[in-house]
């Protein structure tokens, strides 16, 4: 009998997943830009970022054997009352702290409970899916993501310029609350695992698993991460701390208008999300994970006009519009890869391992944006007035590791 793919706990997690979205898309909106606007300085936001994404790589392994040992539901839940409590503690500290120290802190442990969540919901996907709809139910999970990030950066950019911080900081902790309440009635299969005795103990044999099994039984994973783990670093990482610096620094833009445009692009980046997500849903059974490194060939590809625009052109709008666009090329093709990448971890790792190989896998993939984060951080600031030659040392670097990767997943299987 076959399982059908929207069922009613599949359901409950993607509305729950809807309304914790946009919280979080439009919290790493406002927050972030909050602290640009402030002070100006791509350096310190590029080191703040980095700092952010450090609690997520040291959480991730440990929310994967949560996930494994504890009732996903319970995880999902628990997180997403405590990160309501966290912003609420940064509204009643934001007047009376040091705002760099606050926001670093604030984002590293919000990053930190991104770490810990995601692989619950990742290992969830094939106990409430089944195995014949893991691509589908990948592409409405990403689909639901690129949708909240959608309308997050839009919404928060239209409140934080009209309104300031606060207001968008509020609505995020309704989001929060009210997906904690809605995870309560889901229910997800679990079966208690063996213990080897102490918590470390625990970590130390289950992280010794997921590795060994990476290592010695699916090397193509490893192969695949590492790939992955470039495109982060030179990519990725880019986008990241470029976005935000030349929208709402770089170009000839007022203040003003800025922040409602930057808020635009991300809103395009998440449209570009949606757009990959839906595309990998429809496409589900023609995508080949052997052709996957096609996606990102392009996604490097689409960084050149960018690099091009800021060289040429002195209109801000027309440069944001070729960014904007561009970024949107780049966040489809991702979407896409993500897609295929995730059903194809899910479907090689047995059950009792997936949500700490799923965890690791993510660590490894994300030790890199901290060091790109950092990097362009600093390369924007040391080329201030040539920021066209960062993108441009960032698109072919990009494109080389692209061409490397389409090599190695044409050997992949799915068996």
């Amino acid at each position: 009998m076959n399982q059908k793919l929207f069922s009613k706990d599949f359901t409950l997690v993607v509305i729950g997943q809807i309304i914790s979205l946009f919280g979080n898309a439009a919290l790493r909106f406002a927050l972030p830009l909050y602290l640009l606007n402030q002070t100006g300085s791509s350096a310190l936001y590029g080191t703040v970022m980095a700092c952010a994404f450090i609690p997520s790589i040291l959480l991730s392994p440990v929310g994967g054997i949560v996930a494994d040992r504890v009732n996903k539901r319970n995880v999902m839940v628990i997180l997403d009352f405590f990160t309501a409590a966290l912003i609420l503690a940064f509204i009643l500290l934001m007047d009376g702290v040091n705002l760099v120290a606050l926001l670093t802190v604030t984002l590293m442990i919000l990053y930190g409970i991104a770490g810990a969540y995601q692989p619950a919901v990742q290992a969830s996907i094939p106990a409430l899916a089944g195995q014949e709809h893991i691509m589908q139910a990948n592409a409405v999970i990403n689909t639901i993501s690129s949708f909240a990030a959608l309308i997050g950066p839009v919404l928060g950019g239209v409140l934080y310029s009209a309104y300031g911080l606060k207001p968008v900081l509020f609505v995020c902790t309704v989001c929060f609350v009210l997906s904690a309440v809605m995870e309560i009635f889901i229910h997800i299969p679990f079966q208690k695992q063996d213990s080897a005795g102490s918590i470390w103990k625990n970590v130390k044999s289950d992280l010794g698993e997921s590795v060994r099994f990476i290592r010695k039984d699916k090397p193509m994973i490893g192969q695949a991460v590492l790939a992955v783990s470039g495109i982060n670093l030179f990519l990725s990482a880019m986008i990241t701390v470029a976005l935000p610096y030349l929208v709402t620094e770089v170009l000839p833009l007022e203040a003003a208008q800025a922040n409602r445009l930057y808020g635009y692009a991300q809103g395009a980046l998440a449209a570009g999300g949606l757009a990959g997500g839906i595309c990998a849903g429809i496409f589900a059974r023609k995508l080949s994970v052997q052709k996957a490194g096609n996606l990102i060939v392009l996604s490097a590809a689409a960084l050149f006009p960018v690099a091009a625009a800021l060289y040429v052109s002195s209109s801000g709008i027309t440069v944001y519009v070729i960014l904007t666009v561009c970024c949107f090329i780049v966040m489809t093709c991702c979407t896409m890869f993500t897609v295929q990448m995730l059903a194809f971890f899910q479907t090689v790792t047995p059950p009792n391992l997936l949500g700490k190989v799923i965890a690791v896998i993510m660590t490894i993939a994300m030790c890199a944006q901290p060091f790109g984060n950092a990097l362009y951080g600093a390369l924007f600031e040391i080329c201030g007035g040539m920021e066209y030659a960062v993108v441009l040392f960032a698109a072919a670097v990009s494109l080389v590791i692209a061409v490397g990767m389409r090599g190695i997943f044409k050997h992949f299987s799915m068996s």
